[in-house]
């Protein structure tokens, strides 16, 4: 079983970290970065050309994370494969014992860095939810034909993003990918608690039922963060968060030392997570560290949470 669909389905606090491919052919300091979260979260969910630039493949990554005795979480994007490409690399997946999914639209390739590249876009998030459950459901593939064996069953999640106006958009989304099959859904970044409480308060007023993961990304400086605010749909970084990264830095400065505004980043992610878990607003967390992996197990011990 999925321990990512074991920890949530037995109301453990869940906690899963991303982990992006290489641009390259050469897996081992990846590998490396994963060993530091070994026995720290549920599953390493590795993106799939992340904001349309070009890496890895996911399911590359995931199957060398499998045969390192990790738990990797295949995401797939409708972005750059068609029905039948897709399900060839679920099937793939599968039989390297791969048993987790997020299912996503992809960010369109203008915003990456291999621009002349044509988008696919044959099934969005919901349609690839949708495929996976007939396919679970019926032992048939995509165009009817039914499979060799038994039908490969996955744990399959989706994304959501709750600072988004109108919210009810956004509501209305997710009882659309809960309705095409997510069983777990992480959400883009949070900052602002008071938003997830919002958020949360509309999925329940909706009688929405599933396994919601809030999005954490532990802020490196103010820099990034007014860069998120500007660039990225559905981030919003409070200034006062802004401020904090700015004293620390400034302190930094003074006193010689570096790093004291990715530290000051970590707390308030650390603090994010422990009101989470404290206030049982979502079931669990996952945190986007963007090249700094190795500092999630310190965040989690500052949070109080162990898987």
């Amino acid at each position: 079983m999925s321990s990512l669909k074991n920890a949530l389905e037995r109301g453990q606090f869940a906690v899963t970290a991303e982990l992006a491919p290489p641009k390259g052919c050469d897996f081992a300091q990846k590998l490396d970065d994963a060993e530091a979260l070994r026995g720290k979260v549920h599953g390493l969910n590795v993106t799939d050309m992340q904001s349309a630039c070009l890496k890895a493949s996911s399911l590359g990554f995931c199957v060398a994370l499998k045969a390192q005795g990790h738990e990797p979480i295949l995401q797939l994007t409708g972005r750059d494969r068609n029905r039948m490409a897709l399900m060839g690399d679920l099937l793939s997946a599968a039989g390297f014992g791969i048993d987790t999914v997020l299912a996503l639209t992809g960010d369109h390739p203008l915003v990456g860095d291999c621009r002349d590249s044509l988008p696919v876009y044959d099934l969005d998030s919901c349609g690839i939810l949708r495929m996976i459950s007939e396919m679970e459901q019926s032992g048939c593939d995509c165009g009817g034909n039914a499979l060799e064996g038994a039908a490969p069953v996955f744990y399959k999640g989706a994304s959501v993003t709750p600072v988004y106006e109108p919210m009810a958009l956004q509501v209305a989304k997710l009882k659309k990918k809960v309705d095409c099959g997510a069983q777990y859904i992480q959400t883009q970044g949070i900052f602002d608690i008071a938003a997830l409480r919002r958020f949360m308060d509309a999925v329940e007023k909706a009688n929405i039922r599933t396994h919601i993961m809030c999005g954490v990304i532990p802020l490196k400086s103010a820099n990034m963060a007014r860069y998120m605010n500007e660039n990225v749909p559905g981030i919003a970084v409070p200034e006062e968060m802004i401020a904090r990264l700015e004293a620390a830095a400034e302190e930094g400065r003074a006193r010689g030392v570096k790093g004291l505004a990715a530290a000051a980043g970590m707390e308030m992610a650390a603090e994010l997570i422990r009101a989470v878990r404290d206030e049982g607003l979502c079931d669990g967390v996952h945190i986007m560290a963007i090249g700094a992996e190795r500092n999630v197990p310190k965040i989690l011990e500052m949070a109080g949470v162990s898987v």
